[in-house]
């Protein structure tokens, strides 16, 4: 066999060696674009070796859209287990299909256990909220959709402690402002790249969306002492820019994204000296969320001596001028923030569905109730 085959072994070394090296190259691609993928970037290199395996996940393709009917939970609220079996047994009995959980609140801090490396030097971590992922998984149980909220430029811990990257003062120091709260730099990419590594960190531990609020200049406080590096821009341009990197950057991750505005947005497009305007952020993002609380509208408005008192109305208003602007998107829906809780008026079961109705009359994006105690009930809502 040997003598007419001089070269057998040779074949079989080659082809057996072959073999081997593609198997390599595959393994090793795979998990290259699985890295990718998720864009865990410094996030990985934070992660135990042992526990590279368990961490890592395949991609997963974003979650089924539907009508959101939700309602605001602070870390500490999420971190308390009788509190979220509450809310559950809540969203069981109602139509409320959504929660929304703070995860970077206006103090700066990170909520939960970050393996961001900016995070971790810095000391910007309270984990309030315990184990995220285990949250997360225990709300998907229950059928939740499950949003993640993250301040981005009300960011006065990271102020204090990256001073380059803050507002400064004219005369010198930080600028802040009413409650003596540093901000961070709007047109700063470094803060941009910061608050997307944390959005990508959320959307690893498997939130649905990730809910950007504070996404403005500020807007209280002696603005004229503000030392503005804009580069010529207006502040809607630089907010412009924002949206768009936050869409380039999480567009292909596994959920949705979406932007806190003030509730003026459906009614004026001057930028309001915040830098928030509705156009800007069309096709940007997936929501837009205006937080239409009547109770925030000023005296006069519509000629109301308290507008508080005229939920359907003055939500209507604002829906019936805003909606146009997102009308021939493909990809933006409104989905408005409402009031339940007290201020201006009682805002008692009518009331809350006044807003719900006036809200559906012009959109089946949904809808998101705020109160900042987190105290909830049935009133005026669905029931199952």
């Amino acid at each position: 066999m040997n003598t007419k085959h001089p070269y057998l072994y040779f074949i079989l070394f080659l082809g057996v060696s072959f073999f081997c090296i593609f198997g390599i190259s595959w393994q090793w691609s795979q998990s290259y674009f699985a890295l990718n993928d998720y864009a865990l970037g410094e996030i990985v290199s934070s992660i135990p070796k042992k526990d590279l395996v368990v961490q890592l996940v395949l991609k997963k393709e974003k979650p089924q859209k539907r009508e959101v009917k939700g309602l605001y939970l602070t870390a500490y609220s999420a971190g308390r287990a009788e509190k979220i079996d509450s809310i559950i047994d809540l969203l069981e009995s109602t139509e409320l299909n959504a929660v929304v959980i703070d995860i970077k609140d206006y103090s700066g801090l990170v909520l939960y256990d970050s393996g961001v490396p900016l995070v971790n030097e810095l000391g910007l971590e309270d984990n309030r909220i315990g184990d995220v992922r285990a949250l997360v998984d225990k709300l998907h149980e229950h059928d939740i959709y499950v949003i993640a909220r993250q301040t981005v430029f009300q960011d006065p811990i990271l102020a204090e402690k990256r001073p380059t990257w803050a507002l400064k003062n004219k005369n010198g120091g930080l600028w802040r402002d009413n409650k003596g709260l540093a901000w961070v730099n709007p047109a700063m990419q470094d803060v941009w790249d910061y608050n997307v590594s944390i959005a990508k960190e959320a959307i690893h531990f498997g939130f649905d969306e990730i809910n950007f609020d504070y996404v403005r200049f500020p807007s209280d406080g002696n603005m004229s002492l503000v030392a503005y590096t804009n580069e010529g821009k207006e502040k809607y341009e630089i907010m412009h820019d924002f949206y768009h990197y936050l869409s380039e950057e999480l567009l292909d991750e596994p959920a949705w994204i979406s932007l806190d505005m003030f509730g003026f947005v459906m009614e004026r497009h001057d930028g309001m000296n915040i830098g928030q305007r509705l156009e800007d952020a069309v096709d940007e993002t997936d929501y837009i969320c205006p937080m239409m609380y009547p109770s925030h509208y000023p005296v006069g408005h519509l000629g109301l001596g308290n507008p508080a008192a005229y939920p359907a109305l003055v939500i209507e208003n604002g829906m019936n001028k805003g909606m146009e602007y997102v009308a021939s998107s493909t990809r933006t829906e409104i989905r408005p923030w409402i009031q339940a809780f007290n201020m201006g008026a009682v805002y008692d079961g009518s009331m809350i569905r006044a807003q719900i109705d006036a809200v559906e009359k012009y959109t089946d994006g949904g809808w998101l109730l705020w109160n900042a105690s987190n105290r909830y009930t049935s009133a005026g809502l669905e029931t199952s």
